[in-house]
């Protein structure tokens, strides 16, 4: 959530920020601006808007040179969305600017000080605060200045500075919310999102929390908050510009749900040992006598990712016979949990800078626990802060929604549990026998991407519902919560997710014509309780679309989906709920891949 972009070097700056925002626009926001510096006088010069990129683009004047720039995307926190609560602020005197991703906690102390000090504030945002702070430092330099304000601050921040008597320079800081420096030739960059970065530049340095850094046209140099010199070096980036266009499709998400083919391939590829029937994962780094000594999983992720981790943790208790579970990360770290020596903890997030994930894995790591990281960008917080690893490789996903993500992070967990399981009890018959039901996926999906046109047929059907449920037993309950999750998120339709073995324990009292069910049905040792429940529902005249291998007789409706192994059959049961909950919400002319008031990556709680 949140877009920073900023830019040094010889190039007219405003074209480029505005391009970069442009990039940034999937991870969520509400209002936009820019600021540059003028290079005849010195003074700095801002435009901010309320509404989308283009609603700031428009306001630009033609005459709006600069070579050095900063800009943000503002997803609201304090404050209500408007022109003056977006970012950059500025201070009274139009010297210092501020770009800021994340939340001051001590806003309200500090700016009641401030207040009492004299200061006169312009806007409702906890931003403004470190604004002031930094025009109102006597230390010579900016970087000092910046150190000063940091020192008080309370919370977490991505910022990125400017100011007019220091037009040479931005200064930006890290403590919690993504910073990365782009290195080009002549020019720097900084984003907090590498999809703003990598038209200009593939090579680049991601600063760790407390970590700062000057960008000079020609130079970078990174420090820590306390002033001791950090020796980053860049990284190249894999991803390349292309990446994060649509290439051809209406939607991003339409463009990712038609990629997991190809990405299913990728996150397999290398990773299969065909001798031993078994998987390598060299990022673990878990030998075979530690895994052996792990005593129970724990997963935790939020949202969708938590849902991957669901199945994850039923992956991994099935192959490996490890009791394993899952739990939402922000609930995890406030209940005061037990950690234990003999858990492995694993920490699923796509973009590996959800704040809830970081800092659960922060405490985690603070009380002497093993954390291993499921993610999908390399050199991202998470995967710096694991002991260890699984890159998921689904490829940029620009949809504020997970499709080819979810995909592949289950898919990664499979891998997980083979290699756990094979290390264990896991025979070398089941190994190979889930080893061949992973190398047949690309191409069941693939099958299932091809119903598209009868499923589009079947959500102009449900898009009139005004609220859904869905239900599965055991490895179909997950695949029902995030299914229903898309619906919510893209459609903007209720939706509801239970276990279908809870729906005489309550939920049968809403079942009528109106509400339709969604049903996960596969071809497994739970069919037949699976059909009882559709029964239960078609008595009380409910409406039902079936997930399938074979066309159900009580269901309205069926997809009929591949038949795998029945441990991998929950990854082919939800691409076609993804095109289901993508056609509805096409049907309904939602913004599919900006949903409202959400954003791509939650770095604030």
């Amino acid at each position: 959530m949140c877009g920073i972009v900023g830019y040094i070097g010889r190039r007219d700056v405003a074209p480029l920020l505005l391009e970069g925002l442009q990039r940034l626009e999937y991870r969520g926001y509400d209002s936009a601006g820019i600021v540059v510096n003028s290079p005849k006088s010195g003074a700095l010069k801002m435009v901010k808007a309320k509404g989308r990129v283009r609603d700031l683009e428009a306001r630009v004047p033609k005459r709006f040179a600069g070579t050095t720039g900063i800009a943000h995307t503002r997803w609201a926190t304090h404050g209500a969305p408007s022109d003056i609560n977006s970012h950059p602020h500025l201070d009274p005197e139009n010297k210092v600017a501020v770009v800021h991703n994340g939340i001051v906690d001590n806003a309200a102390e500090l700016r009641a000080k401030l207040e009492a000090e004299g200061v006169v504030f312009a806007s409702e945002t906890d931003t403004e605060v470190i604004t002031h702070l930094i025009a109102r430092s006597q230390a010579e330099s900016l970087e000092e200045k910046v150190r000063e304000a940091l020192k008080v601050i309370e919370g977490t921040y991505g910022i990125a500075v400017m100011h007019a008597d220091f037009a040479d320079r931005i200064v930006v800081a890290r403590n919690g919310s993504p910073v990365i420096l782009g290195i080009g030739e002549k020019e720097m960059l900084v984003a907090s999102d590498v999809a703003a970065l990598i038209a200009h530049t593939r090579q680049v340095v991601t600063l760790n929390d407390g970590e700062m850094a000057t960008l000079k046209a020609d130079d970078f140099r990174t420090y820590t908050t306390s002033g001791t010199t950090t020796n980053a070096t860049p990284e190249t980036v894999e991803w390349e510009a292309a990446s994060y266009d649509m290439g051809g499709h209406d939607t991003y998400m339409h463009k990712e749900i038609s990629e997991q083919p190809d990405a299913v391939d990728r996150v397999l590829r290398g990773r299969i040992d065909d001798r031993f029937n078994t998987v390598h994962l060299g990022g673990l780094n878990l030998d075979p006598r530690e895994a052996r000594a792990i005593r129970r999983v724990k997963i935790l992720g939020c949202g969708t990712s938590y849902h991957a981790g669901l199945i994850g943790a039923s992956l991994i208790e099935g192959m490996a016979r490890i009791p394993a579970d899952a739990e939402p990360a922000s609930e995890f770290r406030y209940r005061n949990p037990v950690v234990d020596p003999d858990t492995l903890y694993i920490a699923v997030s796509q973009s590996g800078e959800t704040y809830d994930v970081l800092a659960a894995v922060q405490e985690l790591k603070r009380k002497g626990a093993r954390v291993l990281g499921v993610v999908n960008v390399v050199g991202s917080a998470i995967a710096r802060e694991a002991d260890g690893g699984v890159y998921v490789h689904a490829g940029p996903e620009v949809c504020v929604v997970s499709t080819k993500c979810f995909t592949n992070t289950v898919v990664a967990f499979a891998l997980l549990a083979v290699h756990l399981g094979r290390i264990r009890d896991l025979s070398v018959t089941d190994g190979k026998r889930i080893i061949e039901g992973l190398r047949k996926l690309p191409a069941q999906i693939q099958e299932i991407l091809e119903q598209e046109e009868d499923i589009k047929k079947l959500a102009a059907q449900y898009a009139d519902a005004k609220s859904m449920m869905f239900i599965g037993r055991v490895r179909g309950y997950p695949v029902a919560l995030e299914a229903s999750l898309k619906l919510k998120e893209i459609s903007y339709i209720h939706a509801e997710a239970y276990p279908a073995s809870e729906l005489k324990h309550g939920p049968l009292a809403l079942i009528e014509p109106s509400l339709p069910t969604v049903a996960i049905v596969p071809d497994d040792d739970l069919l037949e309780k699976n059909r009882a429940a559709l029964e239960e529902i078609k008595a009380r005249s409910g409406r039902i679309l079936a997930v399938a291998h074979r066309e159900q007789e009580k269901a309205d409706h069926t997809i009929v989906v591949p038949k795998n192994e029945d441990e991998l059959d929950p990854i082919l049961m939800g691409i076609p709920l993804q095109l289901l909950a993508y056609h509805t919400a096409l049907a309904l002319g939602r913004d599919i891949d900006k949903p409202r008031n959400l954003a791509k990556s939650v770095t604030v709680e």
